[in-house]
Protein backbone atom coordinates (compact mmCIF):
# COMPACT_ATOMS: atom_id res chain seq x y z
CA UNK A 1 0.00 0.00 0.00
CA UNK A 2 1.31 3.23 -1.16
CA UNK A 3 1.73 5.96 1.70
CA UNK A 4 -0.29 8.87 1.87
CA UNK A 5 2.01 12.45 1.98
CA UNK A 6 1.04 14.55 4.87
CA UNK A 7 2.69 17.95 4.73
CA UNK A 8 3.78 20.02 7.68
CA UNK A 9 2.33 23.45 7.60
CA UNK A 10 5.08 25.37 10.05
CA UNK A 11 7.85 27.52 9.78
CA UNK A 12 8.86 26.78 13.71
CA UNK A 13 11.55 24.53 14.09
CA UNK A 14 10.64 23.37 17.54
CA UNK A 15 6.85 22.63 15.94
CA UNK A 16 8.27 20.80 13.17
CA UNK A 17 10.48 18.97 15.51
CA UNK A 18 7.48 18.11 17.82
CA UNK A 19 5.05 17.50 14.95
CA UNK A 20 7.40 15.01 12.87
CA UNK A 21 7.52 12.99 16.42
CA UNK A 22 3.70 12.74 16.29
CA UNK A 23 3.18 12.04 12.96
CA UNK A 24 6.24 9.09 12.64
CA UNK A 25 3.86 7.24 14.55
CA UNK A 26 1.24 7.42 11.69
CA UNK A 27 1.60 6.03 8.25
CA UNK A 28 2.29 8.88 6.83
CA UNK A 29 4.86 10.23 4.48
CA UNK A 30 5.95 13.50 5.94
CA UNK A 31 6.98 16.49 3.82
CA UNK A 32 7.24 20.03 5.17
CA UNK A 33 6.03 23.88 3.36
CA UNK A 34 9.64 24.75 3.13
CA UNK A 35 9.72 21.07 0.81
CA UNK A 36 7.81 23.22 -1.49
CA UNK A 37 9.27 26.84 -1.00
CA UNK A 38 5.89 28.11 0.38
CA UNK A 39 5.68 31.50 2.23
CA UNK A 40 4.15 31.96 5.55
CA UNK A 41 0.27 32.84 5.24
CA UNK A 42 -0.68 35.64 6.78
CA UNK A 43 -2.72 34.47 10.14
CA UNK A 44 -5.10 37.03 10.51
CA UNK A 45 -7.66 34.83 11.98
CA UNK A 46 -9.19 35.87 15.51
CA UNK A 47 -8.86 32.34 17.03
CA UNK A 48 -6.22 29.58 17.42
CA UNK A 49 -8.72 27.54 15.45
CA UNK A 50 -8.88 29.61 12.58
CA UNK A 51 -5.20 30.20 12.23
CA UNK A 52 -4.69 26.65 12.46
CA UNK A 53 -7.21 26.13 8.98
CA UNK A 54 -5.89 29.11 7.61
CA UNK A 55 -1.86 27.52 7.59
CA UNK A 56 -3.38 23.90 6.90
CA UNK A 57 -5.51 25.04 4.14
CA UNK A 58 -3.05 27.64 2.22
CA UNK A 59 -0.79 24.45 2.19
CA UNK A 60 -3.01 22.38 1.12
CA UNK A 61 -4.28 24.70 -1.87
CA UNK A 62 -0.90 25.00 -2.44
CA UNK A 63 0.37 21.48 -2.73
CA UNK A 64 -2.99 19.66 -2.91
CA UNK A 65 -1.48 17.08 -0.33
CA UNK A 66 -3.18 16.28 2.93
CA UNK A 67 -1.87 19.34 5.25
CA UNK A 68 -1.71 19.55 9.00
CA UNK A 69 -1.44 23.06 10.84
CA UNK A 70 -0.54 23.62 14.41
CA UNK A 71 -1.41 27.41 15.93
CA UNK A 72 -0.40 26.96 19.44
CA UNK A 73 0.37 29.96 22.46
CA UNK A 74 0.86 30.66 26.14
CA UNK A 75 -3.04 32.07 27.49
CA UNK A 76 -2.51 33.83 30.99
CA UNK A 77 -5.96 34.50 32.08
CA UNK A 78 -5.01 37.36 34.29
CA UNK A 79 -4.31 39.11 31.75
CA UNK A 80 -7.58 38.41 29.60
CA UNK A 81 -5.54 35.08 27.74
CA UNK A 82 -2.89 37.41 26.08
CA UNK A 83 -0.13 36.44 24.53
CA UNK A 84 -2.81 33.99 23.18
CA UNK A 85 -2.90 34.14 19.60
CA UNK A 86 0.00 36.58 19.50
CA UNK A 87 2.45 34.42 21.31
CA UNK A 88 5.11 34.37 18.49
CA UNK A 89 4.09 37.82 17.77
CA UNK A 90 5.54 39.02 21.34
CA UNK A 91 8.82 37.67 20.64
CA UNK A 92 8.53 40.58 18.20
CA UNK A 93 10.49 40.04 14.27
CA UNK A 94 13.54 37.91 15.14
CA UNK A 95 11.36 35.63 17.55
CA UNK A 96 13.36 36.53 20.20
CA UNK A 97 11.69 34.34 23.12
CA UNK A 98 13.88 35.81 26.24
CA UNK A 99 11.97 39.32 25.33
CA UNK A 100 8.81 37.90 24.76
CA UNK A 101 9.39 36.74 28.49
CA UNK A 102 10.43 39.62 30.31
CA UNK A 103 7.57 41.22 28.38
CA UNK A 104 5.17 38.90 30.46
CA UNK A 105 6.98 39.02 33.56
CA UNK A 106 6.97 42.88 33.13
CA UNK A 107 2.84 42.52 32.26
CA UNK A 108 2.65 40.11 36.03
CA UNK A 109 3.02 41.27 39.51
CA UNK A 110 1.91 38.09 41.29
CA UNK A 111 3.89 35.10 42.25
CA UNK A 112 1.98 32.55 41.23
CA UNK A 113 0.24 32.69 38.13
CA UNK A 114 -1.98 30.29 36.54
CA UNK A 115 -1.31 29.95 32.36
CA UNK A 116 -1.86 27.04 30.09
CA UNK A 117 -0.59 26.20 27.03
CA UNK A 118 -3.21 25.14 23.82
CA UNK A 119 -2.85 23.79 20.69
CA UNK A 120 -4.69 23.26 18.01
CA UNK A 121 -4.16 21.04 15.13
CA UNK A 122 -5.72 21.49 11.81
CA UNK A 123 -5.88 19.12 9.34
CA UNK A 124 -6.97 19.82 5.55
CA UNK A 125 -7.71 16.88 3.05
CA UNK A 126 -9.35 19.71 1.14
CA UNK A 127 -11.88 23.21 1.84
CA UNK A 128 -14.35 20.06 2.11
CA UNK A 129 -12.88 17.84 4.49
CA UNK A 130 -11.28 19.54 7.23
CA UNK A 131 -10.84 18.41 10.96
CA UNK A 132 -9.14 20.19 14.29
CA UNK A 133 -7.94 18.92 17.72
CA UNK A 134 -7.49 21.07 20.76
CA UNK A 135 -5.39 20.34 23.56
CA UNK A 136 -4.08 22.12 26.76
CA UNK A 137 -2.00 22.15 29.93
CA UNK A 138 -2.81 24.35 32.66
CA UNK A 139 -0.17 24.74 35.34
CA UNK A 140 1.87 28.13 36.51
CA UNK A 141 4.74 30.53 35.39
CA UNK A 142 8.15 31.23 37.12
CA UNK A 143 10.67 33.53 36.72
CA UNK A 144 13.75 33.82 36.53
CA UNK A 145 13.51 31.13 33.10
CA UNK A 146 14.43 27.79 33.81
CA UNK A 147 16.17 25.26 31.53
CA UNK A 148 17.22 24.98 27.64
CA UNK A 149 15.29 22.45 26.32
CA UNK A 150 12.06 22.88 24.48
CA UNK A 151 11.40 26.20 23.15
CA UNK A 152 8.83 29.98 23.24
CA UNK A 153 7.42 30.33 26.46
CA UNK A 154 9.14 26.85 27.62
CA UNK A 155 11.51 28.13 30.18
CA UNK A 156 8.66 30.10 32.24
CA UNK A 157 5.86 27.40 32.36
CA UNK A 158 5.43 24.57 34.55
CA UNK A 159 2.91 21.81 34.38
CA UNK A 160 0.86 21.32 37.35
CA UNK A 161 1.77 18.17 39.50
CA UNK A 162 5.64 19.12 38.64
CA UNK A 163 8.28 20.81 40.16
CA UNK A 164 10.18 21.40 36.22
CA UNK A 165 9.76 23.66 33.62
CA UNK A 166 9.02 22.82 29.92
CA UNK A 167 12.75 24.40 29.56
CA UNK A 168 13.64 21.64 31.99
CA UNK A 169 11.26 18.60 31.36
CA UNK A 170 13.41 16.27 29.33
CA UNK A 171 11.61 15.54 25.58
CA UNK A 172 10.01 11.98 25.84
CA UNK A 173 7.93 13.55 29.12
CA UNK A 174 7.03 16.37 27.65
CA UNK A 175 6.00 14.77 24.15
CA UNK A 176 3.81 12.39 26.56
CA UNK A 177 2.09 15.72 28.51
CA UNK A 178 2.19 18.80 26.38
CA UNK A 179 -0.69 20.38 24.85
CA UNK A 180 0.87 19.21 21.32
CA UNK A 181 0.85 15.70 22.72
CA UNK A 182 -3.01 16.01 24.04
CA UNK A 183 -3.73 17.22 20.49
CA UNK A 184 -2.17 14.70 18.62
CA UNK A 185 -3.61 11.92 20.77
CA UNK A 186 -6.92 13.41 19.61
CA UNK A 187 -5.82 13.59 16.12
CA UNK A 188 -4.24 9.63 16.32
CA UNK A 189 -7.69 8.58 17.38
CA UNK A 190 -9.74 10.16 14.81
CA UNK A 191 -7.32 8.12 12.48
CA UNK A 192 -7.79 4.34 13.77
Amino acid sequence: MKKKTIVIGSYNPGKIKEMTYYLKKTNFKILLAENFKLNEPEENGQTFEKNALIKARYVNKKTKKIAIADDSGLVIPILQGRPGIYSARFAGKNKNFNFAMKKVHNLLFKKKINAYYISVLAISWNRKKEKTFTGKIFGRLIWPPRGKLGFGYDPIFMPNGYSKTFGEIERDIKNKISHRAIAFKKFMKFLS
